[in-house]
């Protein structure tokens, strides 16, 4: 896996959530499919009198959810902006192409309402539960900042397998210290609930 093919994935779910805040902190959802994926970006269309082209402008941030029918969460979290004021018109052409139906919601002229914003910098988080252990890992394209997250074990380990014992998928490792797998850990915290000696810290 990497980020590429997760950017083909979100094209093949088509429909994506897009999430942002409104200007007083809300968090806010749209389901959105008017976008054009690039190897190193992602175009997408709305009307510049939308709610959500407010926000975008206003924080310059948004996450992306898509769901595959394998189980497989991809999460965008990126810094969006305008496209190029003279690339707007080639990226507003080639969507309404990819995406006929918008002929039907923005007939003629209309399309001229919209604007099309830009991500070029982006992380990108592949979370597959669809398999056994699940399996996760997270990429960075452009200027994208990966946060790491989950739990890792401290060298105050006193090596008892409590930790292994009550792990959901089994990504404990034994060792000096005992070691998480993070590729295959769910963040679900019961191993740092259940530790005797407060020896599994939060990454982040």
């Amino acid at each position: 896996m990497d980020a590429q093919t997760c950017l083909k994935k979100l094209g093949y779910v088509g429909v994506l959530s897009f999430a942002t805040t409104d200007g007083e902190g809300n968090p806010q959802v749209r389901n959105i499919s008017t976008i054009h994926y690039e190897p190193d970006a992602i175009y997408f269309f709305t009307a510049r009198g939308k709610d959500f082209c407010r926000e975008l402008l206003s924080t310059e941030k948004v996450q992306i959810l898509g769901y595959t029918m394998y189980k497989e969460m991809i999460r965008l979290s990126g810094k969006v902006k305008p496209a190029a004021e003279n690339e707007q018109q080639k990226w507003m052409d080639k969507i309404f192409e990819e995406q006929p139906y918008l002929a039907n919601v923005y007939p003629g002229d209309t399309r001229s309402i919209g604007i099309i914003f830009c991500i070029r910098d982006m992380s990108i988080e592949y979370f597959n539960l669809g398999v056994n252990p699940i399996f996760r890992e997270t990429y960075t394209i452009g200027n994208g900042k990966a946060t790491p997250k989950g739990y890792r074990i401290t060298d105050a380990c006193i090596g008892c397998g409590t930790c292994r014992s009550v792990c959901p998928q089994g990504a404990v490792r034994e060792g000096t210290p005992y070691e998480i797998e993070q590729e295959h850990c769910l963040h679900c915290g019961n191993c740092f609930e259940h530790c005797p000696v407060s020896a599994i810290v939060r990454r982040n």
